[in-house]
């Protein structure tokens, strides 16, 4: 491998701030930050979103996609429809 062109790579932890928890993995991410956990010193970077805290990973999401909208609309407003037609 040529020297000195490649970023340097270590343990950094990643906050989730919205659900408050720490990944710590190994990345190439440049921080100024750092934070100490389990007794070591590390470089701290904050995140809004992890798999910690989306709807889509936590299994909090709405599932539209099962019916459709077409289906969800002839529930809400099929009877308005379906009454003026019938006449």
């Amino acid at each position: 491998m040529k020297q000195g062109i490649h970023p340097a790579y270590r343990t950094v932890a990643f906050h989730d701030t919205s659900a408050d928890t720490y990944f710590v993995v190994g990345s190439t991410i440049k921080t100024d930050r750092t934070i100490e956990l389990e007794g070591k010193v590390l470089p701290y970077v904050p995140l809004d979103v992890s798999s910690a805290s989306h709807a889509y990973y936590t299994g909090k999401q709405k599932d539209f996609a099962k019916e459709g909208s077409a289906h969800r609309f002839n529930q809400r407003f099929g009877r308005f429809f379906t009454s003026s037609l019938d006449k």
